[in-house]
């Protein structure tokens, strides 16, 4: 319902490409944090488990709801070595004044060029303005599991069923 009211504000949403295929690589793509560093996903996501979750736009009900979710199991998931990096269309500031309102203590990525969307292949709304929810989650950089169709309160959930 959420994402079906973010389609009517924003525009009806269309695909940018494929998404990735399970066992595929992590991109080979980099971002500017909330703090204004650049990450190189494939670099951060050679070892161990990281997930790596779209949304459409920074400070919205929804994904305050979704970033709320991996907030509040930080805790657990990186006593499961789990890195979670969070990617929307909004700017570096637009990203910081987001991750510091919710105490968000992981990674958020500004992709205002759509990068880091094309190479997952996640679909955009009003041109590549806004990327669609969606979730993936690798191991020693290898693809196990997606979610194309992100919860918002449940993501964190639903991760963690997968590294259990």
């Amino acid at each position: 319902m959420i994402l079906a009211a973010a389609c009517s504000v924003f525009g009806a949403a269309r695909v940018a490409g494929e998404a990735l295929e399970i066992g595929r690589n992590v991109p080979v793509v980099e971002a500017k944090t909330q703090a204004n560093a650049t990450v190189k996903l494939n670099e951060v996501a050679a070892n161990g488990w990281a997930l790596v979750y779209f949304y459409p736009k920074a400070d919205t009900p929804g994904c305050t709801k979704q970033a709320c979710s991996l907030r509040d199991a930080y805790e657990e998931l990186t006593s499961r070595n789990v890195k979670v990096f969070g990617v929307s269309t909004d700017t570096v500031g637009e990203q910081k004044a987001f991750a510091d309102k919710f105490k968000l203590p992981f990674t958020l990525l500004a992709d205002k060029d759509a990068a880091v969307v094309k190479a997952f292949g996640v679909p955009t709304m009003r041109g590549d303005s806004f990327a669609k929810r969606q979730a993936f989650l690798f191991k020693d950089g290898k693809l196990v599991w997606r979610d194309l169709k992100a919860s918002t309160d449940q993501q964190a959930a639903d991760v963690l069923k997968v590294v259990k």
